[in-house]
């Protein structure tokens, strides 16, 4: 009777989480790409708000994304998609990567990743809902993902 009870409720346990991340995905998930053909949960970026911008720069030896900490209050803010525009300003091909550090191996993490050329602007739309639950803290890391030894930033949201 004890071992039943116990896998009822494991069981029970595994329902819950699995529901939890299975809501995080029915957002609509980080969508790429330009002005005029990128959309994300049926909008248009054209349509959209930019949220923030971020640059690839290169300061003497230092390649770095600028700024390093970008703030997006959403206390005063309303609930529509996030976009974010990426543009690289260095001479050379740079790497954008924004995730959640803390569950950057789950599957259910939100993560967004591109490639962009020198010279290349790109618009990242996220849907509220996947960086409120997708996301464990108030914070997503940004970097080159192609360069370790770039420096990145971060994403702090006040919720």
């Amino acid at each position: 009777m004890g071992k039943t009870m116990l896998g009822v409720f494991f069981g029970l346990v595994m329902v819950v989480a699995g529901a939890s991340a299975a809501f995080a995905l029915q957002a609509g998930g980080v969508e790429i790409g330009d002005l005029e053909t990128g959309s994300v949960v049926g909008q248009p970026f054209k349509e959209l708000e930019v949220d923030a911008q971020l640059f690839a720069v290169e300061m003497g030896n230092m390649k770095t994304w600028y700024p390093p900490v970008t703030v997006i209050d959403f206390k005063v803010r309303p609930g529509r998609p996030v976009v974010l525009k990426v543009t690289n300003n260095s001479s050379s091909e740079h790497g954008f990567e924004m995730t959640d550090a803390v569950n950057a191996g789950s599957p259910f993490v939100l993560k967004a990743q591109v490639v962009l050329k020198p010279g290349e602007t790109k618009l990242i739309g996220i849907p509220t809902s996947d960086l409120f639950y997708a996301t464990q803290g108030n914070t997503l890391n940004y970097r080159c993902h192609l360069h370790a030894a770039h420096v990145g930033g971060k994403l702090l949201m006040i919720k």
